[in-house]
């Protein structure tokens, strides 16, 4: 979608939407590419008989069967289909079945447990789960109290009360008519995080896949290029996952591995990367840490681009990039509601240490007052997003009333506190709730984690706000030690002295905890909520 222009300010005064009236992503992602050549690889598989590849056309024919399922089943538009599995072939079928349908795709984590899951399917109303054997344990010990729960289908076989996907499919026809949706028709609900409350399930237009694609084209550094082929560790059910990697990739004719993790590993990363051939990335930052503890690759990579977004980079993080892996991370930034807004682009000289980036081209992003003004450069405020905006979200599912908080006017506010600089720059300085207020100063924990992560102990860390009488707040770190390093107090010493020396003396952590694990969503947010509480 972005025009062949090299040049930040050029780029963005001569970029057009172009999205018609009529669209439909299972469509844009599928139809069209099977159309011009069937046998054009999507998604390469990595089993353990090495890289597998599926085609448009096999995608094309999948999806078909089982939009006619689904039909069959009394499925139309507008119901919603719950989609719980890792990266596997069928969870893209079952995407793209779903949008031709017109109905609303509800992609779940695989990672959740009962709570959660139960939560977001009785909440969404959804009257199909697709799933497999995993999920399907799950879903019996709930399926009761889910009374609008209609049918569920296994890709791993079928039980009393659960129908084989596969076989299910063979026996529909493979010639479908897509639904003629418009750009502003329900597509696909994608729940919160959480990290500050209730996960809220953000409904989105099918205009959120193009709405995505220059947020994409830019930190990739104008995918499409020759030879690009992406992968993400992210689940495909987080915005991370679907709207970063795999439906832009599919619409633009790239390529994408798809692996089951059930758990991140950063050699395994490594080893994946350099034997499929992935030329582009999208890796959040906790992931990108522990990839940088791991040591330096053994194996040969070919990475083009690296994206990273979620949570603040750092810019220790940012510097490995460039020495280890010999390529600048391009950070970038969005939430569920309002997706891939402002980005990095070293290609075009657009990368700054510590920034997240410009606004992409097509979208107004600004750092604002609790009014709606605008803040000068340098004055801390709210990162928001001016509406209409393609990849904003339509609302709040059965939640109006935290659908118009949403916004001051006409901007979407984000929750997140950020500071932008004279050349446009936006710098994130935390959420709203992470923010810590210690002696009348206001800081953000990212430059202290960033700088935490720099002692030769430490692994992982996250600092939050403690309740203090003297000063409101005092700063609180946690701390995971990298392998070799006891807890004590000499160590929390040293590592309270090694940050007052490289930042300040009103910023370093005045107690600092050690921890086995940091607490983190499925998308590898750490969930500074319950580290408030625990201090």
């Amino acid at each position: 979608m972005l025009p062949p222009i090299r040049d930040y300010d050029e780029l963005c005064r001569q970029f057009r939407w172009q999205i018609p009236a009529r669209y439909n992503i299972g469509v844009d992602a599928c139809d069209k590419w099977a159309a011009e050549d069937p046998a054009r690889v999507a998604i390469f598989v990595q089993g353990a008989k090495g890289l597998e590849p599926v085609t448009y056309g096999t995608l094309r024919g999948q999806s078909n069967r089982l939009a006619n399922a689904l039909t069959a089943h009394g499925f139309a538009r507008g119901d919603r289909v719950a989609i719980l599995l890792p990266q596997t072939p069928e969870t893209a079928v079952t995407h793209l079945a779903v949008y031709k349908l017109g109905a609303v795709a509800v992609p779940i984590a695989a990672l959740f447990g009962i709570d959660a899951l139960s939560y977001r399917l009785e909440n969404s109303g959804a009257r199909a789960v697709v799933t497999n054997a995993a999920g399907l344990t799950k879903v019996a010990q709930i399926r009761d109290a889910l009374p609008e729960l209609q049918l569920v289908l296994s890709i791993d076989g079928a039980d009393d009360d659960t129908l084989d996907f596969h076989e299910t499919l063979a026996r529909a026809s493979d010639e479908f008519t897509p639904a003629g949706t418009t750009p502003d028709d329900p597509a696909l609900m994608i729940y919160t995080s959480g990290t500050t409350g209730a996960p809220k399930g953000a409904l989105h237009g099918h205009r959120v896949l193009p709405g995505h694609l220059p947020g994409v084209e830019l930190p990739h550094e104008f995918l499409p290029q020759p030879g690009d082929r992406m992968w993400t560790p992210a689940d495909w059910a987080w915005a991370g996952g679907l709207l970063d990697v795999l439906l832009p990739a599919l619409s633009l004719g790239v390529p994408v591995v798809a692996k089951k993790f059930e758990k991140f590993d950063p050699e395994e990363a490594f080893a994946l990367m350099a034997g499929a051939g992935v030329r582009n990335t999208f890796i959040p930052p906790t992931a990108l840490r522990m990839l940088r503890g791991a040591g330096r690759p053994k194996h040969k990579l070919a990475l083009r681009t690296l994206g990273s977004g979620g949570e603040s980079l750092g810019v220790e993080t940012y510097e490995w990039g460039r020495s280890v892996l010999g390529l600048t991370i391009n950070e970038f930034y969005g939430q569920t509601e309002c997706n891939l807004v402002l980005s990095s682009c070293a290609a075009i000289g657009v990368s700054r240490p510590g920034a997240i980036g410009k606004p992409v081209p097509g979208h107004e992003v600004a750092v604002i007052r609790d009014d709606g003004t605008l803040c000068k450069p340098g004055e801390l405020g709210q990162i928001a997003v001016k509406r209409p905006d393609p990849v904003m979200f339509l609302e709040y599912w059965k939640r109006p009333d935290a659908t118009r908080d949403k916004f001051i006017g006409d901007w979407m506010t984000t929750g997140d506190q950020g500071v932008a600089d004279d050349d446009g720059y936006i710098r994130f300085v935390g959420r709203d709730d992470d923010v810590i207020t210690s002696a009348g100063y206001r800081i953000g924990p990212g430059e202290i984690e960033d700088c935490l992560l720099r002692h030769p102990a430490v692994a992982l860390a996250a600092a939050v706000g403690k309740p203090d009488e003297l000063r409101t707040e005092i700063v609180k770190a946690f701390v995971v030690l990298k392998p070799g390093n006891a807890p004590s107090p000499a160590l929390a010493k040293e590592i309270q002295d090694f940050v007052k020396t490289k930042l300040s003396a009103h910023e370093y952590p005045r107690e600092v905890a050690f921890i086995d694990e940091m607490p983190m969503t499925t998308t590898g947010k750490v969930i500074r909520r319950l580290l408030r509480e625990r201090a």
